[in-house]
């Protein structure tokens, strides 16, 4: 069913379905912090907030906060209608590499510049990621990257039955 019920809003909250489409993309002062192999990897305090319709919020951690030595190129590439074409990062932390942690748009398209020399890390190959110190949950599917938190509601596109959406 599109589009399927929303969830109700509480205060303090933002349904993902009053989200653009377009995405919007906008620098946030939100405190970021991502843990993996018990090491935190990235802190940062200037990422950028992406926001597309029926997904939770992705954040792009500016390169200069992600530890030094951690990231290499991974395998792949994907194609975003708005971003345009997708790099894919493998992280390795102790001598063990985590594939595909991460993408990044190296030549985003018109109107998304500022994701440049940043990375959007997938919550769920992470072991732990959180946002103003609440922990994140991953956006449901193998596809999808969001950042749920107390402050998004859905229903979210990844969920079971939201392939047509």
């Amino acid at each position: 069913m599109y589009p399927p019920p929303r969830d109700p809003v509480g205060p303090g909250q933002e349904s993902v379905w009053s989200y653009p489409r377009p995405p919007s993309a906008e620098v946030t002062g939100r405190r970021l912090e991502l843990t993996l192999g018990g090491q935190v990897i990235a802190r940062t305090d200037r990422a950028v907030r992406v926001c597309e319709t029926s997904h939770p919020p992705v954040f792009y951690v500016p390169r200069d906060d992600v530890a030094a030595g951690v990231l290499e190129r991974g395998a792949g590439s994907s194609w975003c209608e708005f971003k345009g074409m997708a790099t894919y990062w493998d992280a390795v932390v102790d001598g063990v590499r985590h594939p595909s942690i991460a993408w990044s748009y190296e030549q985003p398209t018109a109107g998304y510049e500022q994701l440049r020399g940043a990375l959007a890390f997938y919550p769920s190959r992470l072991d732990a990621a959180t946002v103003d110190g609440e922990p994140v949950r991953a956006q449901a599917g193998d596809f999808y990257g969001g950042w749920v938190t107390d402050e998004v509601v859905g229903p979210f596109k990844g969920e079971p039955g939201t392939r047509g959406w």
